[in-house]
């Protein structure tokens, strides 16, 4: 078994064991999905999926952005408004800001 390339796409055929997607043609690199997350950093609020996937930097297959699309939004790391837009949400630093703060409670 050759594990050339592993690491780029072990994260997301991870989640995609996890979920049992079944029938993607083809897994994404690591920089596809680092090149989809800065973009959508940038761009925040002002693409629906379908025109995100279209002014990408770089063309992407459709199904190969639907991959790393269901992953970021599992992953909590984006998010979609009632118009559909998507907005990046992941802040780890300020998560762990708030959590520092000891006046203010966690509620379930």
């Amino acid at each position: 078994m050759e594990t050339k390339g592993l690491n780029k796409t072990c994260c997301i055929y991870l989640y995609n064991m996890k979920t049992k997607k079944k029938n993607i043609l083809h897994y994404p690199q690591l920089d596809t999905v680092l090149m989809v997350e800065e973009f959508i950093k940038e761009y925040g609020g002002e693409f629906k999926k379908r025109s995100l996937w279209e002014h990408l930097p770089k063309k992407t297959m459709y199904q190969t952005f639907c991959v790393i699309f269901d992953y970021l939004l599992e992953s909590n790391k984006i998010a979609i408004d009632k118009k559909g837009k998507i907005c990046w949400i992941w802040d780890p630093e300020g998560v762990k800001k708030y959590l520092s703060k000891t006046h203010l409670n966690w509620r379930k």
